[in-house]
């Protein structure tokens, strides 16, 4: 049984456990096999472009909540140090 199948192409944030961890992952729920799910999301940094998939299987999910699309994220010019002559 698929059971997130429903949010597939969707946003959202997924808690799970790894050992006695919980971490949180957000992405792109792009695949429901029935026994894992996976996530994708897309990372910049400077002129690179990175594709970050993750698999969770169903044993380790905690929760899945759909999420809003991430807002853009404004480029802040580095602050400048002035120096006292």
């Amino acid at each position: 049984m698929r059971i997130y199948s429903t949010l597939v192409g969707q946003r959202v944030q997924v808690q799970y456990r790894a050992a006695d961890i919980h971490l949180s992952a957000n992405g792109t729920l792009i695949s429901d096999s029935g026994t894992s799910i996976v996530l994708e999301d897309h990372i910049s940094q400077g002129e690179k472009e990175k594709t970050i998939r993750v698999e969770i299987p169903y044993q380790f999910v905690i929760r899945v909540n759909q999420t809003r699309e991430p807002q853009s994220t404004k480029q802040v010019p580095p602050i400048q140090s002035k120096r006292k002559s």
